[in-house]
C-alpha cells in the first residue's frame, strides 16, 4: 500500500486584474510586466477568504476522487496568508466541507508549501495513520502586497490548490514516489513579511537562489530513482516567473543528445515538459502547482505511467522537489 494523489481540485477567484488595469495603479506597464515575468494578469479575491477558497478547491477534489468529507482523516493546509493566527485555516476548512472526522493543521512554507504538506501527508499515509489526507494550498497574496510597490506587486495572485492524498493499492491514482526537501535559514532575510507588513523581496537574490537549487533538488531527486530528465513527462514547477522556470530548464539539459535539432524547435520541445499557467494567475505562492495539476488532470493530460517533477521553492529559504508516477 503506498501514498497516492487520487483527486485533484482548484479554485480561483472571478475578478481579473490586467497588466493594463494595475498600471493604473503602480508606474509600470504591460510590456514591463510581461517581458520580466510572462505574467498578463493575475486574480483577487475581494471579499473571499483564504478558507474560502481552500473549501472551494477541496471540495471539487474530493468529487474527482469520490471520496465524501465524511471519509476525510486529516486536513493540510499550507499556506502564509491565513485568514487568523488561530485558529488554523485547517479548522476553518473542516467546518465549511463538513469534514467532521477530519484531524487538522496548518503548514507555513511560503512558496515550497505544497511541496512540504504533500511530503507530509505521503508520510502519514505510507505509514498507515490516515487513509484520506486532504492537502491544500491556499492563499490571499492580494492581501500582502503593497500596491505602490512595483516590484512585488504585480508578481502575486490569490487562489487555492488541492488533491486527495490516499492510501491505495497498486494501480488507484497516482503514486508518490519519493521527495527532496531543504532549507537555508541563514538567507532568510531575502524574502520576508512581517505580521502586520508586506512582502518584502529581494528579486535578483531569490532569481539567482530559485535557478541554482531547483535544477539540483531535481537532478538529485531523479538520481536518487534512476530517472532520466527527458523520461519526466512534466515538470509542474512553483509558478513565479517564466525566466526562472526557463532558467531552469536549461540547465536541466533535458533532450542534450538531440541538440541537432534547430535550435527554435530544440527550445519548444524542451518547453512543453514545463506547462505553466503564471501568465493568467501570476504568482500564488503555495497554490501555484496543485492549481496547475488540477488544470493538467482536467485537461486529460496526464495518462496512467507517466512520471511528473513538482518542485518548489521559496522563503526560508526553502525548496524541494517530489517524483510522481500518474
Amino acid at each position: 500500500m503506498r501514498a497516492r494523489i487520487v483527486g485533484t481540485g482548484s479554485f480561483l477567484p472571478e475578478y481579473r486584474m490586467s497588466n493594463f488595469e494595475l498600471s493604473e495603479l503602480v508606474e509600470t506597464s504591460d510590456e514591463w510586466i510581461t517581458s520580466r515575468t510572462g505574467i498578463k494578469e493575475r486574480r483577487i479575491a475581494k471579499e473571499l477568504t483564504v478558507s474560502d477558497m481552500a473549501a472551494n478547491a477541496c471540495i471539487r477534489a474530493l468529487e474527482n476522487a469520490s471520496v465524501t468529507p465524511e471519509q476525510v482523516d486529516l486536513i493540510i493546509v499550507a499556506t502564509s496568508s491565513p485568514d487568523y493566527f488561530f485558529p488554523n485555516c485547517a479548522s476553518i476548512v473542516q467546518k465549511k466541507i463538513g469534514a467532521c472526522n477530519a484531524a487538522c493543521f496548518d503548514l507555513s512554507a511560503a512558496c515550497s508549501g505544497f511541496i512540504a504538506a504533500l511530503s507530509t501527508a505521503a508520510a502519514y499515509a505510507e505509514a498507515g495513520i490516515y487513509s484520506n489526507i486532504l492537502v491544500v494550498g491556499s492563499e490571499k497574496m492580494s492581501s500582502l502586497v503593497d500596491w505602490k510597490d512595483r516590484s512585488t506587486c504585480i508578481l502575486f495572485g490569490d487562489g487555492a490548490g488541492a488533491c486527495v492524498v490516499g492510501r491505495r493499492a497498486s494501480g488507484d491514482g497516482a503514486e508518490i514516489i519519493s521527495g527532496d526537501f531543504h532549507n537555508d535559514g541563514n538567507n532568510n532575510d531575502v524574502l520576508t513579511a512581517e505580521k502586520s507588513g508586506f512582502i518584502h523581496m529581494d528579486g535578483q537574490a531569490v532569481f539567482k537562489f530559485a535557478v541554482k537549487k531547483v535544477p539540483e533538488t531535481i537532478k538529485h531527486l531523479l538520481e536518487e530513482e534512476g530517472v532520466q530528465t527527458q523520461d519526466v513527462k512534466y515538470y509542474i514547477l512553483h509558478q513565479a516567473n517564466i525566466r526562472i522556470i526557463e532558467s531552469v530548464a536549461k540547465r536541466l539539459e533535458i533532450n542534450a543528445s538531440e541538440s541537432g535539432k534547430a535550435q527554435n524547435e530544440y527550445v519548444k520541445t524542451v518547453m512543453e515538459k514545463f506547462p505553466s499557467n503564471l501568465q493568467k494567475y501570476g504568482n500564488t505562492s503555495s497554490a501555484s502547482i496543485p492549481i496547475l495539476l488540477d488544470e493538467l488532470n482536467r485537461e486529460n493530460k496526464l495518462h496512467p505511467g507517466d512520471l511528473l517533477v513538482f518542485a518548489g521553492f521559496g522563503a526560508g529559504l526553502s525548496w524541494g522537489s517530489m517524483l510522481v508516477r500518474w
